[in-house]
């Protein structure tokens, strides 16, 4: 099967267009080389690609007939993503909802102080 199909199929891209297109960013690998959509996929086969700010890394332990549905994603894959990966997107997530969204105007003089207390006790 395709690479480009079998990301599909396994639910990690909405579209096969957007597999195609991580494919000419090479974002994908298969077995450590670059790949084209075109690229088949075998069973054992270690694939790598970037999403979301993540290196996914799946093996594949079989290959499905079509897309299938999310629950019976794991017969068809191994995820090997390290799970420091995980917790290093869920720290990115925690300190953009640090800072001030737009629009929200000048700080108080409380937020003033609080910053001024942060940033004396380093």
């Amino acid at each position: 099967m395709r690479v480009d199909k079998f990301l599909w199929c396994v639910r990690y891209y909405k579209t096969r267009n957007m597999v195609t297109e991580a494919c000419k960013k090479n974002h994908i690998t298969v077995n450590g080389q670059l790949a084209k959509p075109s690229k088949e996929v075998f069973p054992s086969d270690t694939i790598t690609f970037r999403k979301d700010q993540i290196t996914q890394i799946i093996t594949v332990l079989d290959i499905p007939e079509s897309r299938v549905g999310a629950k019976l994603v794991d017969i068809y894959r191994k995820n090997e993503t390290p799970a420091e990966v995980y917790q290093h997107l869920e720290l990115l997530k925690l300190s953009k909802e640090h800072y001030r969204k737009t629009g929200d105007g000048r700080p108080t003089k409380k937020d003033r102080r609080d910053l001024d207390d942060f940033g004396n006790e380093l």
